[in-house]
């Protein structure tokens, strides 16, 4: 009988859907629906680094994308649906109440952005995470020795604690902490008290400071040294993680209701988007998946026996069964990619949007189809001639620090840089050392991980911009010097999550036989220029310099 699953992927602007054949990975459905709150910009704040979600956000987009998909299938599949998987950003994790709820829900914080979940590239807490390393290096127990020995600004238990600093007013009423990962297949199950909630190993590996050698979360002394704000919160939360083949239960009437589904459908414990779009994309030990959007997630995977006690300084995370159970899971990253190329186009668009619009000279209908023309072919023209122009050794270097970096050796007070303008410096010229800059920060992950033996035999890249921009792939096969494949999936995170629903609903055995049977494939492979990959080490050599001069002074 033909079986079907669910793969549900929270990213940073939507909610994706995905409906899957469960023995052949086949797409029968799918659906995408924007929060609608994050899209008027609302609770944002891009001076202060502050990013935060509204959760009622991710209900309404949720309940909107799984009813929009379903009506997409014949009148018998949805009775066939057996399993569903859920992948969000992350960290992003949000204060809650005794009862798991996360505050903003609350009729008096509903409007109050520290209520709110605080998105993975939030950098509120700068100063937070600084002194959750200091600390950590004093204590007996290193507690991030397994988080690449720095903590970042983008992780949970520094947001938590900036959270209770700035706003008083949420200090009585939190009670303890979810993940966003964790909080829906909660809110599906009915199961959000946050001593029972089933807890990712994804997240609370790499993002809490969670490891078995320390029974689970920083000790209770830990936590109340670093800030007595933070006293009794280890005694509101975990000690077991789950893997994400595991079933945490099963929606209750009112969700069922709600998604149209059956209460039999066995739902997966949640992961982080790049993670689950790693299994996606077929990740197996000396594959580094690179999922590329507004930033960057590496992921890699590596048996007991290839890490031994090993700690890998400078990363994300080691975490065991992370992304694949029975398997040390590897994260790295870049802390923006896609957002610095967005950032150039806005710089672009600043005519189009201040000054265009004030003129008299054309009617505003015309007005508004130049501006949606010229933005639309902003990228398009700029790739096409930053792709004519001919290398040389005085070209510009740029770094890729806009949002600091998160690999190797998290930095979120790191700035990024454009060298060596001139008068003659164009656009296309700018917007080309730019991709270069991103593709620079890529290699330097690679070579991180090739020092500490860690072997890259192959490449994968997910997520929108390896399917939207072959400038930018290419330029980032001529930089690392590596063959770069490209997942034909477009929604490998939700394929992911797909592949674990099959496992926590017992249609595959394990998530190797998943991955076996619904795998995509591969679609286009970037190969290296050997010539250029040749001129580009004289450029990244530039950029590693830049590099050391604001580490030193960092």
């Amino acid at each position: 009988m033909d079986r079907y699953v669910i793969g549900v992927d929270f990213g940073t602007d939507s909610c994706r859907v995905l409906i899957l054949h469960a023995l052949t990975g086949e797409e029968i459905a799918s659906s995408i629906r924007a929060y609608p709150r994050w899209g008027k910009g609302l609770y944002c704040d891009a001076a202060r680094n502050q990013y935060r979600q509204h959760p009622a956000d991710y209900i309404e987009a949720l309940e909107d994308a799984v009813n929009e998909a379903l009506t997409k299938l014949p009148a018998e599949i949805p009775s066939r649906i057996e399993g569903i998987g859920i992948d969000t950003t992350g960290s992003t994790p949000a204060l809650t109440d005794r009862n798991g709820t996360p505050l903003a829900l609350l009729d008096e914080f509903t409007d109050n952005p520290n209520a709110m979940f605080v998105l993975w590239k939030d950098h509120s807490a700068i100063d937070e995470a600084d002194e959750i390393t200091q600390l950590a290096k004093r204590w007996e127990i290193d507690y991030t020795s397994y988080q690449g020995g720095i903590y970042s600004s983008e992780w949970v238990w520094a947001k938590v604690l900036y959270l209770l600093r700035e706003d008083e007013s949420l200090r009585k009423a939190a009670c303890s902490w979810v993940e966003h990962c964790d909080w829906i297949p909660g809110l599906l199950t009915g199961n959000t008290k946050p001593e029972t909630m089933f807890r990712s190993r994804c997240a609370a590996g790499h993002k809490a400071m969670w490891h078995p050698d320390w029974k689970g979360l920083p000790g209770e002394d830990f936590l109340e040294r670093l800030d007595p704000l933070l006293i009794n919160f280890r005694k509101r939360l975990f000690r077991e993680t789950f893997t994400s083949d595991t079933c945490v239960g099963y929606p209750t009437p009112e969700w069922a209701s709600r998604l149209g589904l059956s209460t039999r459908v066995a739902v997966a414990a949640g992961a982080f988007d790049c993670h689950m779009g790693a299994v996606g994309a077929g990740i197996k030990p000396h594959m580094l998946v690179k999922s590329i959007g507004t930033s960057t997630c590496d992921i890699m995977v590596a048996t007991h026996e290839d890490i031994g006690r090993r700690q890998i300084p400078g990363i994300c995370g080691q975490v065991d069964g992370s992304v694949l159970p029975g398997m040390i899971g590897l994260e790295a990253g870049q802390s923006a990619f896609g957002d610095i190329f967005a950032w150039f186009r806005q710089i672009l668009e600043w005519p189009l949007v201040n000054i265009l619009p004030k003129t008299t000279l054309i009617s505003e209908e015309l007005m508004e189809k130049i501006i949606a023309f010229t933005a639309g072919n902003i990228f398009p023209v700029l790739s096409d001639e930053a792709g004519c122009i001919p290398f040389s050794k005085e070209d510009i270097v740029s770094t890729d620090w806009f949002n600091g970096r998160r690999t190797p050796y998290a930095n979120q007070r790191l700035r990024a840089t454009i060298s060596g303008l001139s008068l003659g410096s164009s656009a296309p010229l700018v917007f080309r050392s730019l991709v270069e800059a991103a593709s620079f920060g890529s290699r330097s992950i690679v070579e991180h991980f090739s020092k500490n033996g860690i072997t890259i035999h192959e490449v994968v890249s997910i997520g929108g911009i390896p399917h939207k921009s072959p400038f930018v792939m290419q330029i980032l096969a001529d930089v690392i010097g590596i063959p770069v494949k490209v997942a034909n999936s477009t929604q490998c995170c939700a394929l992911g999550a797909a592949m674990f629903a099959t496992v926590a609903a017992k249609i595959h055995p394990d998530i190797e036989s998943a991955q076996s049977a619904m795998s995509c494939g591969y679609d286009i492979v970037y190969r290296p220029d050997e010539c250029k990959n040749v001129v580009y080490r004289n450029s990244y050599a530039k950029y590693l310099a830049l590099d050391w001069q604001q580490s030193v002074k960092e």
